[in-house]
């Protein structure tokens, strides 16, 4: 059998708000609550488990490869919500995207303070790419 990946569970302090905030950028469905967890299904079939606790929440950091067409769905997505981005999970490029690999990608925070990462190319796909380390502004973007 080859392994692979098939779901995760997300904390948050409320799991409808987290999930819906997820599935609403990424234009994905949520699905109906089994038990104590809210799913959002990814293409490949992966499942986020979305799950509210009463404590503290460690950050957490999760990526989602997507098309180019869907990157530019998104990004307008968090523009129209005034979600701040940035081009680096370090925040030292606010209000822009990364150029790296050849694709594009952009991080941002869901409700819960996780690090929400959307690529266009998978990590290492073109480690000689002219693009690696560019970054560009969004306008629009907070």
């Amino acid at each position: 059998m080859s392994v692979e990946f098939n779901h995760t569970i997300v904390l948050s302090r409320d799991r409808e708000k987290s999930a819906h905030f997820l599935a609403e950028i990424l234009g994905l469905e949520v699905g109906a609550p089994v038990g104590v967890f809210l799913p959002v299904t990814t293409a490949n079939g992966v499942t986020l488990d979305f799950l509210t606790i009463d404590a503290d929440i460690p950050m957490q950091h999760y990526a989602f490869l997507v098309s180019e067409d869907e990157f530019d769905e998104a990004l307008a997505r968090l523009i129209k919500a005034r979600i701040p981005l940035q081009a680096d999970p370090h925040g030292n490029h606010p209000r822009r995207i990364n150029r790296n690999d050849g694709g594009r990608g952009v991080y941002f925070l869901d409700p819960a303070g996780h690090g929400m990462e959307i690529i266009t190319r998978p990590y290492g796909a073109d480690p000689s790419s002219p693009l690696n380390g560019v970054t560009e502004d969004v306008p629009g973007a907070v």
